[in-house]
């Protein structure tokens, strides 16, 4: 196959990028794909954060000032993931310069930011522009959407999706800029990781109708770069329980997102239940999805019984790992490339597809009602917000 050649640059050379930077390394694994990235060039306001890239033989451009990448003509694509204030201006930026854009959650500091980057959007359609989320690449996680959309749940009684860490637990972390409201904006944990818990349900069709937040900020203080202790204050975690409809049936959802849970580390969880069927899988165990059904057991009748699935390598993209293998982040990763660049090109098909901008400006609404009832104890309507 006659794959396509695309130029992808970096903007912020953290983690993350480094995470893309050898993910693209990796595009051979795939099957067939139409497209082939190259990674030419990287961009960090931290010249020390680009030497990591020396060991990338593509990369020939190392620059500080990302303008310098939105004037290069050879550039076609842009990954971004900076500190959340810096979203609205870098992002439209990428965009007005008619680059295509992977950009990093939450797609603006706040609300106004989202629909101002959206703006851009809708200017500029040579631009294509999604929002990075990973985490429903998993194999497990496309079964259980995959059962989901079959209608096998019958119907719905509640659902529920999770992302949760417990990194923060240690109360001596650093404050860093994801703990000042100022740097990470005033949803906080929301921005941060929500949209990991908001991809799937939205892809679903299960916008929220009313919510209700339960929000903690729950270490108020951490130490600054002099080791002082200065005030830290975004959420840390929050819980919304929702109201949702799925086939013309309101049920209870529930989204939690967490930097303080205890003993988890990047888990995923989904869950489904219906009266004729149920899902449910997490990160947790990568290879396992429970599926509920009802069951005739010999001798015993009809039983209600969890089933156990182990689900192999395989996800959006074929590719040449064995079936019977493990899948990983850094494979969820791939496959996320994988869909934006084959979207991109128009040859993803019906396959799962990464989070579009309106959707992602729809979170911004779901976490302002969220915050809005944890302040006033009522549940609030996201489309109040998204009508203003």
């Amino acid at each position: 196959m006659n794959a396509k050649t695309v130029n992808i640059a970096i903007i912020g050379a953290g983690l993350m990028g480094r995470e893309i930077a050898a993910a693209i390394q990796r595009w051979p694994a795939l099957i067939d794909h139409p497209v082939r990235p190259r990674l030419t060039a990287v961009c960090d306001i931290n010249p020390a954060a680009l030497d990591w890239f020396d060991e990338i033989e593509t990369v020939t451009t190392k620059v500080t000032d990302y303008h310098d990448l939105l004037a290069d003509a050879t550039i076609d694509v842009v990954y971004v993931a900076v500190r959340h204030d810096l979203h609205e201006r870098i992002y439209s930026d990428v965009i007005s310069a008619g680059k295509s854009l992977l950009a990093e959650k939450p797609f603006g500091i706040d609300e106004s930011a989202a629909l101002a980057i959206l703006d851009a959007v809708n200017a500029h359609p040579e631009s294509f522009v999604r929002c990075s989320s990973e985490m429903p690449f998993f194999p497990g996680a496309q079964l259980a959407i995959n059962y989901v959309l079959s209608g096998a749940l019958g119907t719905i009684v509640e659902a529920r999706n999770s992302f949760l860490h417990a990194s923060d637990v240690d109360v001596t972390k650093p404050i860093g800029w994801k703990r000042q409201n100022k740097y990470c904006g005033e949803a906080g944990v929301l921005n941060d990781l929500g949209l990991h818990t908001w991809h799937v349900p939205l892809r679903l069709g299960w916008a929220p109708e009313t919510v209700y937040g339960v929000l903690q900020n729950i270490v108020t203080q951490r130490p600054g770069p002099d080791g002082a202790l200065v005030d830290c204050d975004t959420w840390d975690n929050a819980v919304l329980y929702s109201w949702a409809s799925h086939d013309g049936v309101r049920f209870p959802l529930t989204t939690e997102t967490k930097r303080i849970d205890a003993g988890q580390k990047n888990t995923w969880v989904f869950e489904a239940i219906g009266l004729d069927g149920g899902v449910r899988f997490s990160t947790k165990n990568p290879k396992l999805v429970e599926i509920f059904t009802v069951v005739d057991v010999p001798g015993g009748g009809k039983e209600q019984v969890w089933q156990q699935i182990d689900v192999g390598s395989q996800s959006t993209w074929p590719t040449v790992t064995g079936h019977n293998f493990e899948f990983g982040f850094s494979d969820s990763i791939l496959q996320m490339w994988a869909a934006f660049l084959a979207e991109r090109e128009g040859k993803l098909g019906d396959r799962f597809s990464c989070v579009t901008p309106q959707e992602a400006v729809a979170t911004h609404a779901i976490y302002l009602a969220g915050m809005k009832s944890s302040a006033t104890g009522i549940a609030c309507s996201p489309e109040d917000d998204l009508k203003q």
